[in-house]
């Protein structure tokens, strides 16, 4: 112990002694200075050093300028060595830069791009041109193994290289390891009692891995999936009844080798609580009935989370009706733990009433704010309703213009009864230039070009252009939208087309049925989720004779002509109200379209009505519902047009069956189509086995009705055919895929089969 001290002392006496020769050597008396040189730059300019002294010539200086001058040389971040030498009364002041780097770069990469890894370095300050600075490496070096943790790569190690160069400048190399991802190898629920827990680890997007993981990247922990998973943990908790449920805590354990992870959660469950009662207390506006309509928390039926914030948030929606957009709504619960009941309280204070000032909207930095405004139903110096705000934040959302569209409530100081409405929007790309080429089991290859843009310079215009072409059909159509042709928003779409085609056949004939046309559409909206289409257009259909064209177009095109021109009308009307047009869970869509040949050569009306409902039958499975009808009849002392009959078979019909190969057939036994046309499906949609919760990714097994019966047939069900199988689909880089193995339930003779069958682009 005397040993220390003395030591410490002799040390502590050393310090001193260089301190005041250190005093001694750099003391001088004040001085003017004459002149100020600068030694030792290279690229830096001499300004910034005289902008950053703390005196000029004229000046009076002093060790303490001196020092001033020297911290604020190094606090540039530029210089390495910063000297003040005095000669006489001349300032000389050397400094010695710090390398620039010249380029950074980086080796045995493969998780990530090196593009985004420079970004990365940027925002910390290491890039290209910038002063080298080793507390920057070393602050990389740190970066870079954070990018890797969050990709599960928990052993991978970074070597930073500096190669000195030419010029005073640095090469960067970062050298990266990456070894191979952290798996999580156990997930562990503990104390769970009241359900198994493989029902409780079926809720999380995280898992132990399967022969998917590859794809889904489940068994990689990620503290943001983790946080989700718990979140629908105690949701699941909740919703059942367990009001006291509690996470006590969440332990991930990582092997020595950073190659194996463990979560273990131990949970609380508390007792299962059922609603003895709810009541209402508070100022309702005199609506109290009104306002009990809207409770979802069910007495006698266990306590569910969900119900009290939809109630809570129903309540404050409806004052938000009236004006009160600082209404305050509390769920009180009195729980009686003897005998596992608890009552609620809705507690309510409206506050005061507010008119909105002014609509604020921000982000739309190419998107006209008129495009935006002429959706809003919630306007300025009106009394603020919540029912208004969310349609209109659903309206601009519907545009398809915006990644992101937010609504917040600001209030305005100084006027209580006022609020401000802050509208927040993420722009995405609305145009896009596509080349590419497909192959379907129906059309085999097929070439596509479309160049189109859904929000034409900002002024919410649509304006396309699609070539494709494949065995079967070719077509050329550019068609333009004008979502507000009126004030009303009333809808103009103006479409010019030419299409070749040719029924589904393996006969190898190259005969046609070509259609060259324009039309003028108008869509007048008659309510928020209903629209009404009508229009009209003029039409010129040719058969060409060919090799094996069917013997029912040649007697048509004998009869009445090779070439028919019609002048057709049209009307039809749509509902959607589905949660998404790709991979829907919930909602329902209807769409009707009639089509009447007024004038012209072909006679006839034409009309088909489309059904869908999807019902969700947990978190997980999805029960989906379509069904279309199609009617055409001729008149005017003609059939209907073999060019307008409708087609089934295949997907988008009856899977199973070869692509519209249903329904009549002439003498040379070649499919004809028909005027009538019935569909019926129903699918059963899950997650794929092992891709977690991920709907991109979907298995569904399936039943198919349907037939297509001629002129003169009449309906009978017994003519039905029917399939059922299972069914792959994936919403892929190129476009919603779908694959389907179907077997056919039902058939007849002559039938032709086809069991595999796949395509892009197709629903149902």
């Amino acid at each position: 112990m005397k040993k220390h001290i003395k030591r410490f002392r002799v040390r502590s006496i050393s310090a001193l002694v260089a301190v005041a020769f250190a005093a001694n050597a750099w003391a001088v008396d004040p001085f003017t200075v004459r002149d100020i040189r600068i030694e030792g730059l290279q690229r830096v300019e001499p300004g910034t050093v005289f902008a950053s002294l703390p005196f000029r010539i004229g000046d009076e200086y002093s060790d303490e300028k001196g020092s001033a001058a020297i911290r604020a040389l190094f606090g540039l971040g530029l210089f390495k060595d910063v000297r003040v030498e005095v000669n006489g009364d001349v300032l000389v002041v050397i400094v010695e830069e710090r390398p620039t780097v010249a380029d950074v770069d980086f080796a045995g990469t493969r998780e990530f791009d090196k593009d985004a890894l420079k970004k990365a370095l940027r925002e910390i300050g290491l890039t290209e041109g910038r002063p080298y600075d080793q507390s920057l490496a070393d602050r990389a070096e740190q970066e870079l193994k954070r990018q890797y943790i969050n990709k599960s790569l928990y052993g991978a190690e970074v070597v930073t290289t500096v190669t000195p160069i030419e010029r005073n400048r640095v090469n960067l190399t970062f050298t990266v390891t990456e070894g191979e991802p952290a798996k999580i190898k156990e997930i562990r629920v503990v104390g769970n009692k009241a359900f198994p827990e493989s029902t409780l680890k079926g809720l999380f997007d995280l898992d132990t891995g399967g022969f998917l993981s590859w794809y889904t990247k489940s068994d990689r922990y990620s503290r943001t999936k983790l946080n989700a998973d718990l979140e629908a943990l105690r949701s699941y908790y909740l919703s059942r009844g367990f009001l006291e449920f509690r996470i006590d805590s969440t332990q991930v354990a990582i092997s020595p080798n950073k190659q194996d992870i463990t979560i273990t959660v131990n949970v609380t469950e508390g007792e299962r609580y059922v609603v003895s009662g709810v009541k209402l207390e508070g100022n309702y506006l005199g609506k109290e009935e009104e306002f009990k309509s809207l409770v979802t928390i069910k007495p006698g039926e266990p306590y569910n989370a969900d119900q009290v914030a939809q109630t809570t948030k129903a309540f404050g929606d409806y004052f938000g009706k009236f004006g009160y957009a600082f209404a305050n709504v509390e769920a009180r619960p009195e729980i009686d733990r003897t005998n596992n009941r608890v009552e609620f309280t809705l507690l309510a204070e409206p506050s005061r009433r507010a008119y909105v000032r002014r609509v604020n909207i921000a982000g739309n930095n190419r998107t006209r704010d008129e495009v935006i405004r002429r959706e809003f139903r919630q306007f300025e110096s009106s009394w603020y309703d919540a029912d208004k705000i969310k349609l209109s934040r659903d309206r601009v959302d519907r545009l398809g213009f915006f990644k992101e569209v937010n609504v917040e409530t600001s209030e305005v100081p100084g006027a209580p009864d006022q609020v401000d409405l802050n509208l927040t929007v993420v722009e995405k790309p609305t145009g896009s230039l596509q080349l590419g080429a497909g192959f379907s089991s129906a059309e085999k290859l097929a070439l596509s070009f479309s160049l189109r843009q859904e929000n034409a310079f900002g002024s919410g215009h649509y304006l396309g252009i699609e070539v494709n072409t494949s065995k079967y059909n070719r077509t050329i159509v550019f068609n333009s939208m004008d979502p507000y042709f009126t004030a009303d928003g009333i809808s103009r779409t103006i479409d010019l087309y030419h299409r070749s085609s040719r029924p589904y056949e393996d006969m190898g004939g190259n005969y046609q049925l070509v259609t060259t046309g324009a039309g003028l559409r108008f869509g007048v909206p008659f309510s928020e989720l209903d629209t009404v289409f009508f229009g009209g257009s003029v039409e010129r259909t040719q058969i060409k004779p060919g090799t094996n064209i069917p013997a029912y177009y040649l007697q048509y095109a004998e009869r009445f002509g090779y070439t028919s021109s019609a002048i057709p009308l049209t009307i039809g009307w749509a509902r959607d109200s589905r949660d998404s047009a790709i991979a829907p869970t919930v909602g329902r869509y209807q769409r009707v379209a009639g089509e009447l040949g007024v004038a012209g050569d072909a006679r006839y009306a034409r009309g088909n009505y489309q059904y869908q409902q999807f019902l969700p039958l947990n978190n997980k499975f999805t029960l989906a519902f379509n069904g279309e009808i199609g009617w055409g009849k001729g008149f005017g002392g003609r059939p209907f047009p073999v060019f307008k009959h409708f087609y089934s078979g295949g997907l988008g019909s009856v899977r199973g069956f070869d692509q519209g190969t249903l329904g009549p057939r002439d003498v040379t036994g070649a499919s004809i189509g028909g005027p009538k046309k019935v569909t019926l499906n129903a699918e059963v949609i899950t997650p794929f086995p092992g891709a977690g919760n991920d709907r991109s990714l979907r298995l569904f097994g399936f039943v198919d009705v349907g037939n297509v019966f001629g002129e003169n047939e009449k309906f009978r069900p017994s003519d039905l055919r029917a399939s059922a199988g299972l069914g792959l689909s994936w919403i892929s880089p190129i476009g919603p895929l779908r694959l389907a193995a179907a077997y056919p339930v039902r058939k007849f003779a002559g039938d032709r089969i086809q069991k595999l069958q796949f395509q892009i682009g197709t629903s149902f």
